[in-house]
Protein backbone atom coordinates (compact mmCIF):
# COMPACT_ATOMS: atom_id res chain seq x y z
CA UNK A 1 0.00 0.00 0.00
CA UNK A 2 2.72 2.16 0.39
CA UNK A 3 4.61 1.76 -2.71
CA UNK A 4 1.11 2.31 -4.42
CA UNK A 5 0.56 5.55 -2.06
CA UNK A 6 3.88 6.70 -3.28
CA UNK A 7 3.34 6.18 -6.79
CA UNK A 8 0.19 8.19 -6.81
CA UNK A 9 1.99 11.13 -5.97
CA UNK A 10 4.64 10.75 -8.62
CA UNK A 11 4.93 13.31 -11.25
CA UNK A 12 4.02 10.83 -14.00
CA UNK A 13 0.73 10.27 -12.95
CA UNK A 14 -0.09 14.39 -12.11
CA UNK A 15 1.07 14.96 -15.17
CA UNK A 16 -1.55 12.19 -16.85
CA UNK A 17 -4.13 13.51 -14.56
CA UNK A 18 -3.77 17.18 -15.59
CA UNK A 19 -3.50 16.10 -19.21
CA UNK A 20 -7.14 14.91 -19.00
CA UNK A 21 -8.58 17.85 -17.13
CA UNK A 22 -7.18 19.82 -20.41
CA UNK A 23 -9.80 17.24 -22.52
CA UNK A 24 -12.79 17.67 -20.11
CA UNK A 25 -12.05 14.26 -18.18
CA UNK A 26 -11.73 12.83 -15.20
CA UNK A 27 -9.29 10.07 -13.16
CA UNK A 28 -11.22 7.78 -11.03
CA UNK A 29 -8.57 6.62 -9.40
CA UNK A 30 -8.21 10.05 -7.85
CA UNK A 31 -11.81 10.77 -7.24
CA UNK A 32 -13.36 7.71 -6.05
CA UNK A 33 -12.01 8.12 -2.07
CA UNK A 34 -13.34 11.64 -2.49
CA UNK A 35 -16.79 10.61 -3.74
CA UNK A 36 -17.31 7.13 -2.47
CA UNK A 37 -17.28 7.30 1.68
CA UNK A 38 -17.80 4.49 4.04
CA UNK A 39 -20.60 6.44 5.58
CA UNK A 40 -22.66 9.60 4.59
CA UNK A 41 -20.43 12.61 5.17
CA UNK A 42 -22.84 15.87 4.27
CA UNK A 43 -21.06 19.35 4.01
CA UNK A 44 -24.28 20.88 5.56
CA UNK A 45 -23.41 21.37 9.43
CA UNK A 46 -25.66 21.62 12.67
CA UNK A 47 -27.03 24.69 12.75
CA UNK A 48 -29.35 27.09 15.31
CA UNK A 49 -30.94 30.41 14.47
CA UNK A 50 -32.47 32.35 17.43
CA UNK A 51 -36.10 33.58 17.34
CA UNK A 52 -35.29 37.04 18.36
CA UNK A 53 -32.95 37.71 15.61
CA UNK A 54 -35.25 36.23 12.93
CA UNK A 55 -38.28 38.26 14.33
CA UNK A 56 -36.07 41.59 14.29
CA UNK A 57 -35.04 40.94 10.49
CA UNK A 58 -38.52 40.33 9.34
CA UNK A 59 -39.88 43.52 11.01
CA UNK A 60 -36.71 44.97 8.97
CA UNK A 61 -37.56 43.60 6.13
CA UNK A 62 -41.17 44.92 6.27
CA UNK A 63 -39.93 48.60 6.08
CA UNK A 64 -37.62 47.81 3.15
CA UNK A 65 -39.74 45.26 1.14
CA UNK A 66 -42.99 45.14 -0.14
CA UNK A 67 -45.23 42.67 -2.76
CA UNK A 68 -45.16 46.56 -4.44
CA UNK A 69 -41.60 46.85 -4.62
CA UNK A 70 -40.76 43.78 -5.70
CA UNK A 71 -40.61 41.54 -2.29
CA UNK A 72 -43.41 38.88 -4.18
CA UNK A 73 -42.61 36.91 -0.78
CA UNK A 74 -41.11 38.45 2.33
CA UNK A 75 -38.96 35.76 3.46
CA UNK A 76 -35.86 35.36 5.08
CA UNK A 77 -34.45 31.54 4.37
CA UNK A 78 -32.02 29.60 6.98
CA UNK A 79 -28.58 29.50 4.96
CA UNK A 80 -26.60 26.74 6.20
CA UNK A 81 -22.96 27.49 6.60
CA UNK A 82 -21.77 24.68 5.30
CA UNK A 83 -23.38 24.64 1.99
CA UNK A 84 -22.63 28.47 1.30
CA UNK A 85 -20.08 27.18 -1.54
CA UNK A 86 -22.99 26.58 -3.95
CA UNK A 87 -23.13 29.07 -6.78
CA UNK A 88 -25.91 31.12 -7.05
CA UNK A 89 -27.20 31.78 -3.32
CA UNK A 90 -25.84 28.74 -1.53
CA UNK A 91 -28.99 27.24 -3.58
CA UNK A 92 -30.93 28.60 -0.69
CA UNK A 93 -29.88 25.10 1.05
CA UNK A 94 -30.74 24.54 4.82
CA UNK A 95 -29.65 20.89 4.66
CA UNK A 96 -28.44 19.21 1.21
CA UNK A 97 -31.58 18.97 -0.45
CA UNK A 98 -34.33 21.24 1.59
CA UNK A 99 -34.83 24.73 2.13
CA UNK A 100 -36.39 26.63 5.00
CA UNK A 101 -37.49 30.14 5.87
CA UNK A 102 -39.49 32.36 7.71
CA UNK A 103 -41.82 34.66 5.75
CA UNK A 104 -43.90 37.58 6.98
CA UNK A 105 -47.45 38.97 5.53
CA UNK A 106 -48.95 41.71 7.23
CA UNK A 107 -52.52 43.29 7.07
CA UNK A 108 -53.98 44.49 4.11
CA UNK A 109 -51.52 42.68 1.77
CA UNK A 110 -51.64 40.07 -0.64
CA UNK A 111 -48.51 37.96 -2.37
CA UNK A 112 -49.47 37.16 -6.00
CA UNK A 113 -50.10 33.32 -6.98
CA UNK A 114 -47.41 31.47 -8.78
CA UNK A 115 -46.95 27.62 -9.47
CA UNK A 116 -43.54 25.84 -9.86
CA UNK A 117 -41.55 22.43 -9.64
CA UNK A 118 -40.80 22.77 -6.31
CA UNK A 119 -43.34 21.47 -3.81
CA UNK A 120 -44.39 23.74 -0.59
CA UNK A 121 -45.49 23.27 2.89
CA UNK A 122 -45.92 25.42 5.29
CA UNK A 123 -46.27 25.98 9.07
CA UNK A 124 -47.70 28.70 11.04
CA UNK A 125 -46.12 30.00 14.03
CA UNK A 126 -47.11 33.26 14.92
CA UNK A 127 -50.36 35.55 13.95
CA UNK A 128 -54.07 34.91 12.56
CA UNK A 129 -56.16 36.39 9.80
CA UNK A 130 -54.37 35.83 6.77
CA UNK A 131 -55.13 32.85 4.05
CA UNK A 132 -53.44 30.94 1.40
CA UNK A 133 -55.27 30.26 -1.63
CA UNK A 134 -54.49 26.99 -3.55
CA UNK A 135 -56.03 25.96 -6.63
CA UNK A 136 -58.96 28.34 -5.95
CA UNK A 137 -59.82 27.59 -2.19
CA UNK A 138 -58.65 30.16 0.25
CA UNK A 139 -57.65 28.47 3.07
CA UNK A 140 -57.34 30.63 6.78
CA UNK A 141 -54.55 30.03 8.66
CA UNK A 142 -53.86 29.33 12.81
CA UNK A 143 -51.41 28.82 14.71
CA UNK A 144 -49.79 25.25 14.61
CA UNK A 145 -52.08 24.45 11.23
CA UNK A 146 -49.75 23.10 8.78
CA UNK A 147 -50.41 23.59 5.12
CA UNK A 148 -49.50 22.01 1.83
CA UNK A 149 -48.78 22.98 -1.55
CA UNK A 150 -47.99 20.25 -3.92
CA UNK A 151 -45.82 20.69 -7.15
CA UNK A 152 -47.35 22.52 -10.09
CA UNK A 153 -50.22 24.02 -7.86
CA UNK A 154 -51.07 27.53 -8.00
CA UNK A 155 -50.38 29.54 -4.49
CA UNK A 156 -50.50 32.82 -3.62
CA UNK A 157 -51.67 34.54 0.16
CA UNK A 158 -53.38 37.48 1.60
CA UNK A 159 -54.26 39.06 4.60
CA UNK A 160 -57.12 40.17 5.96
CA UNK A 161 -56.72 40.51 9.72
CA UNK A 162 -54.78 43.21 12.01
CA UNK A 163 -52.28 41.40 12.93
CA UNK A 164 -48.65 40.41 11.92
CA UNK A 165 -48.46 36.29 10.30
CA UNK A 166 -45.26 34.44 10.19
CA UNK A 167 -44.90 31.04 8.98
CA UNK A 168 -42.41 28.43 8.69
CA UNK A 169 -42.08 28.03 4.58
CA UNK A 170 -40.08 24.48 3.00
CA UNK A 171 -39.41 23.54 -0.36
CA UNK A 172 -36.97 20.85 -1.93
CA UNK A 173 -35.46 23.82 -3.94
CA UNK A 174 -31.51 22.44 -3.80
CA UNK A 175 -33.05 18.92 -4.46
CA UNK A 176 -34.81 20.13 -7.62
CA UNK A 177 -32.07 22.83 -8.65
CA UNK A 178 -29.55 20.20 -8.60
CA UNK A 179 -31.80 18.20 -10.93
CA UNK A 180 -32.26 20.94 -13.36
CA UNK A 181 -35.75 20.35 -13.20
CA UNK A 182 -36.92 24.09 -11.96
CA UNK A 183 -39.81 25.61 -13.80
CA UNK A 184 -41.72 28.46 -12.47
CA UNK A 185 -45.10 30.52 -13.68
CA UNK A 186 -46.32 33.90 -12.40
CA UNK A 187 -50.35 33.76 -12.35
CA UNK A 188 -52.23 35.86 -15.20
CA UNK A 189 -53.97 37.79 -12.88
CA UNK A 190 -51.80 38.07 -9.96
CA UNK A 191 -53.80 36.58 -6.88
CA UNK A 192 -55.91 33.68 -7.69
CA UNK A 193 -59.69 34.32 -6.88
CA UNK A 194 -61.69 31.62 -4.86
CA UNK A 195 -63.45 28.67 -6.96
CA UNK A 196 -64.79 26.89 -3.94
CA UNK A 197 -66.45 27.87 -0.34
CA UNK A 198 -63.53 28.69 1.83
CA UNK A 199 -61.53 26.09 3.66
CA UNK A 200 -63.15 23.36 1.44
CA UNK A 201 -60.83 20.42 1.88
CA UNK A 202 -60.63 20.97 5.89
CA UNK A 203 -64.61 20.78 5.77
CA UNK A 204 -64.59 17.26 3.38
CA UNK A 205 -62.04 15.93 5.77
CA UNK A 206 -63.69 17.32 8.94
CA UNK A 207 -64.37 13.30 9.82
CA UNK A 208 -60.30 13.58 9.79
CA UNK A 209 -59.42 9.62 8.69
CA UNK A 210 -62.41 8.84 7.06
CA UNK A 211 -62.41 10.11 3.36
CA UNK A 212 -64.91 11.12 1.28
CA UNK A 213 -65.81 8.68 -1.41
CA UNK A 214 -65.22 11.09 -4.05
CA UNK A 215 -61.22 10.51 -3.48
CA UNK A 216 -61.03 7.13 -3.13
CA UNK A 217 -58.37 7.32 -6.27
CA UNK A 218 -55.68 9.83 -5.04
CA UNK A 219 -55.17 12.80 -5.22
CA UNK A 220 -51.76 15.17 -4.90
CA UNK A 221 -53.60 17.72 -2.42
CA UNK A 222 -57.12 16.41 -1.18
CA UNK A 223 -56.75 18.39 2.74
CA UNK A 224 -54.72 21.82 1.72
CA UNK A 225 -54.80 22.43 5.89
CA UNK A 226 -54.35 20.52 8.92
CA UNK A 227 -55.72 21.82 11.71
CA UNK A 228 -53.16 22.11 14.69
CA UNK A 229 -56.81 20.93 17.22
CA UNK A 230 -56.98 17.58 15.55
CA UNK A 231 -52.76 17.39 15.34
CA UNK A 232 -52.59 17.59 19.29
CA UNK A 233 -55.80 15.31 20.17
CA UNK A 234 -53.74 12.42 17.85
CA UNK A 235 -50.87 13.40 20.71
CA UNK A 236 -52.92 13.44 23.15
CA UNK A 237 -54.02 9.65 22.14
CA UNK A 238 -50.47 8.46 22.04
CA UNK A 239 -49.73 9.83 25.63
CA UNK A 240 -51.96 7.04 27.25
CA UNK A 241 -48.85 5.10 25.60
CA UNK A 242 -44.94 4.64 26.44
CA UNK A 243 -43.35 7.20 24.52
CA UNK A 244 -40.69 6.13 21.61
CA UNK A 245 -37.39 6.32 23.24
CA UNK A 246 -35.71 8.43 20.65
CA UNK A 247 -38.46 10.77 19.55
CA UNK A 248 -41.16 10.93 22.24
CA UNK A 249 -44.60 11.16 21.17
CA UNK A 250 -44.63 11.65 17.09
CA UNK A 251 -47.40 11.63 14.68
CA UNK A 252 -46.95 12.37 10.65
CA UNK A 253 -48.66 14.59 8.34
CA UNK A 254 -49.90 12.41 5.57
CA UNK A 255 -52.27 12.48 2.89
CA UNK A 256 -55.97 10.87 3.21
CA UNK A 257 -56.24 9.68 -0.08
CA UNK A 258 -53.09 7.59 -0.24
CA UNK A 259 -51.45 7.28 3.03
CA UNK A 260 -48.55 8.22 1.91
CA UNK A 261 -46.66 11.64 3.07
CA UNK A 262 -48.57 14.47 2.40
CA UNK A 263 -45.76 16.24 0.27
CA UNK A 264 -44.05 13.36 -2.13
CA UNK A 265 -40.21 14.90 -1.22
CA UNK A 266 -41.11 16.31 2.51
CA UNK A 267 -41.59 14.49 5.11
CA UNK A 268 -43.49 16.44 7.88
CA UNK A 269 -43.48 15.29 11.88
CA UNK A 270 -45.26 17.17 14.72
CA UNK A 271 -43.60 15.66 18.52
CA UNK A 272 -44.48 16.24 21.66
CA UNK A 273 -41.59 15.22 24.38
CA UNK A 274 -43.00 15.17 27.71
CA UNK A 275 -41.66 16.89 30.82
CA UNK A 276 -38.42 15.45 31.67
CA UNK A 277 -37.87 13.30 28.93
CA UNK A 278 -34.23 12.43 27.44
CA UNK A 279 -34.32 10.49 24.31
CA UNK A 280 -31.91 8.21 23.32
CA UNK A 281 -29.14 9.12 20.56
CA UNK A 282 -29.51 8.08 17.11
CA UNK A 283 -28.34 9.07 13.22
CA UNK A 284 -29.90 7.99 10.41
CA UNK A 285 -29.62 8.93 6.76
CA UNK A 286 -32.35 11.39 5.98
CA UNK A 287 -31.44 14.94 7.33
CA UNK A 288 -34.17 17.04 9.85
CA UNK A 289 -34.79 21.06 10.32
CA UNK A 290 -36.66 21.80 13.09
CA UNK A 291 -39.26 24.62 14.42
CA UNK A 292 -39.68 24.86 18.36
CA UNK A 293 -43.35 25.27 17.85
CA UNK A 294 -43.36 25.28 21.97
CA UNK A 295 -41.28 24.61 25.06
CA UNK A 296 -37.86 24.68 25.62
CA UNK A 297 -34.75 22.37 25.78
CA UNK A 298 -31.67 21.78 24.49
CA UNK A 299 -30.23 19.11 21.56
CA UNK A 300 -27.19 17.20 21.46
CA UNK A 301 -25.89 16.86 18.01
CA UNK A 302 -22.23 15.26 17.48
CA UNK A 303 -21.52 15.56 20.90
CA UNK A 304 -22.42 19.59 20.87
CA UNK A 305 -24.96 21.01 22.98
CA UNK A 306 -27.73 22.94 21.07
CA UNK A 307 -30.06 25.17 23.55
CA UNK A 308 -33.33 25.94 22.16
CA UNK A 309 -36.36 27.65 23.00
CA UNK A 310 -39.74 28.56 21.32
CA UNK A 311 -39.74 30.19 18.04
CA UNK A 312 -35.73 28.53 17.48
CA UNK A 313 -34.91 26.88 14.34
CA UNK A 314 -32.09 24.28 13.85
CA UNK A 315 -31.24 21.64 11.81
CA UNK A 316 -29.41 17.89 12.06
CA UNK A 317 -27.93 16.98 9.03
CA UNK A 318 -27.58 13.57 7.63
CA UNK A 319 -26.07 10.88 9.65
CA UNK A 320 -26.09 12.94 12.97
CA UNK A 321 -25.74 11.47 16.34
CA UNK A 322 -28.16 13.40 18.01
CA UNK A 323 -30.36 13.23 21.35
CA UNK A 324 -32.97 15.85 22.80
CA UNK A 325 -33.52 16.91 26.35
CA UNK A 326 -36.70 19.07 27.90
CA UNK A 327 -37.62 20.32 31.37
CA UNK A 328 -41.09 21.02 30.14
CA UNK A 329 -43.79 19.91 27.32
CA UNK A 330 -42.24 20.70 24.34
CA UNK A 331 -43.76 20.63 20.73
CA UNK A 332 -41.51 20.13 17.83
CA UNK A 333 -42.46 20.53 14.45
CA UNK A 334 -39.77 18.96 11.88
CA UNK A 335 -39.05 18.10 7.98
CA UNK A 336 -37.06 15.51 6.48
CA UNK A 337 -36.08 14.67 3.04
CA UNK A 338 -36.66 11.26 4.37
CA UNK A 339 -39.33 10.18 1.10
CA UNK A 340 -36.21 10.87 -0.93
CA UNK A 341 -33.89 8.47 0.89
CA UNK A 342 -36.70 6.20 1.18
CA UNK A 343 -37.70 6.26 -2.93
CA UNK A 344 -34.08 5.83 -3.54
CA UNK A 345 -33.17 2.87 -0.95
CA UNK A 346 -30.78 4.56 1.05
CA UNK A 347 -32.69 5.46 3.85
CA UNK A 348 -30.75 3.47 7.20
CA UNK A 349 -30.47 4.19 10.84
CA UNK A 350 -28.08 3.34 14.05
CA UNK A 351 -28.75 3.46 17.57
CA UNK A 352 -25.49 5.14 19.70
CA UNK A 353 -24.93 2.09 22.04
CA UNK A 354 -22.69 3.69 24.68
CA UNK A 355 -22.93 4.84 27.62
CA UNK A 356 -26.84 3.58 27.44
CA UNK A 357 -27.76 5.37 24.56
CA UNK A 358 -26.34 8.81 25.93
CA UNK A 359 -23.26 11.03 24.31
CA UNK A 360 -20.61 12.78 25.94
CA UNK A 361 -21.10 16.49 26.11
CA UNK A 362 -17.90 17.93 24.60
CA UNK A 363 -18.91 21.66 23.56
CA UNK A 364 -21.50 23.99 23.42
CA UNK A 365 -23.21 25.72 20.03
CA UNK A 366 -23.03 30.05 20.57
CA UNK A 367 -25.86 31.61 18.46
CA UNK A 368 -25.31 34.48 16.32
CA UNK A 369 -27.58 36.83 18.77
CA UNK A 370 -26.71 40.39 16.16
Amino acid sequence: MAEKTEFMSSQIVKDFNRDLEDYHLGPLWEAIPALMHKQPEPQAEAYLWKWDVIYKKLMEASTIFTPERGGERRAIYFQNPGLTYRTPWGWASTTQTLYAAAQLILPGETAPSHRHSQGALRFITHGEGAYTIVQGERIFMEEGDFLITPKNLWHGHGHVGDKPMIWMDVLDIPLIYSMGGTFFEPYPDKLEQPKVPDNFSSQRYAGGMVRPIGDRYPLSAPLGSYKWKKTEDAIKGLSNFEPDPFDGYAVEYINPSNGETANKNIASWMQKLPKGFHSKAHRHTHATIYNVFKGSGYSVINGVRFDWSAGDYFVIPNWAWHEHVVEEDTYLFSVSDLPVMDQFGLEQSQHYEQNNGRQTVTGEFKPKLG
